[in-house]
């Protein structure tokens, strides 16, 4: 028989709430906390039943795990395998606070969050009240409190009306956020670090601390190409080959027709059946990281 849910309010008492947390988490249960964004649900990021339990109790399957908060940047390098310039800049500068970065996992971490294709998304919360609990519990797999579909809740009551009795503890810090979701950039994918999801965070203020972060609806910088016959042109105009001019001009009619122009597009604007292999197996990677990312 499953245990009624136990409310704490954390105005009234803090300690308590927390101390009945930490216990619930330890136990492989779930929880509510409030965040900066909105209420979420954790579970020990490092027990894969309990994984599984907030996924139960979201009515989700493993194909959208969740998101891992932390409550201090330091402990990025504990479960990320490698952190590019970029993002160690970003999470630096705008730690705490509403950005989430999807890292290569490490192998090594212990985590089973689901189908996460080797990626771990990370973010340090603003809110007090979540890194206290935090640095009781550790990393915790945290999604928003709701069950998959209907609108995240911003206060605990809201999430307890959809919630109810799968979580064991709610921790009550009142109203929260304001519901804007976290900006997420995908470091996994490119060491530039790519925006999947414009949040709180605008992408100029990303770029005040890692430049070379690529927008949303923006390509990426491709190298051009020269062909052997622009070679070769250029080569004539600069005066080598002199000799072999006239040579060089009648190859160029046989095999230099002009190229027609190839308008840039963003992997959004890009029909798939039109993409090449490698355009529509990033933009598929990326879709699929921004739609299991609803975390907290």
């Amino acid at each position: 028989m499953t245990e009624p849910a136990r409310v704490f309010n954390l105005s009234i008492d803090e300690e308590a709430g927390l101390t009945e947390a930490v216990a619930a988490v330890r136990a492989g249960s779930c929880i509510v906390l409030p965040t900066d964004t909105v209420y979420g649900i954790g579970a020990n990021a490092f027990d894969t039943a309990a994984v599984q339990g907030l996924l139960d109790a979201k009515e989700r399957g493993r194909d959208m795990p969740p998101p891992v908060l932390i409550a201090e940047p330091s402990m990025l390098r504990a479960i990320a395998d490698e952190v590019p310039e970029g993002a160690a800049a970003l999470a630096k500068a705008l730690w705490p606070g509403a950005l989430t970065l999807v890292l290569k996992a490490q192998a090594k971490s212990g985590m089973d969050l689901g189908e996460t294709q080797g990626t771990i998304a990370v973010r340090v919360p603003d809110h007090e009240g979540a890194r206290t609990l935090l640095r009781r519990t550790g990393p915790l797999a945290v999604s928003s409190a709701n069950v998959s579909g209907q609108p995240a809740g911003l206060t605990c009551e809201e999430t307890l009306a959809q919630l109810g009795d799968r979580v064991a503890v709610y921790l009550d810090g009142g109203p929260v956020g304001g519901g804007v979701a976290s900006t997420i950039v995908d470091f996994a994918a490119t060491d530039e670090g790519k925006v999947l999801r414009l949040g709180a965070i605008p992408l100029e203020t990303l770029r005040e601390h890692a430049p070379s972060v690529v927008g949303l609806d923006e390509p990426k910088d491709e190298p051009e190409e020269t062909s052997d016959a622009d070679a070769e042109t250029v080569a004539v105009e600069q005066g080598e080959g002199t000799e072999s001019t006239a040579e060089n001009q009648s190859e160029e009619e046989k095999v230099a027709a002009p190229a027609p122009d190839v308008a840039e597009t963003s992997e959004a604007d890009t029909p798939v059946a039109e993409a090449t292999d490698t355009e529509a197996t990033e933009a598929e990677a990326a879709d699929a990281t921004t739609d299991r990312i609803d975390g907290a």
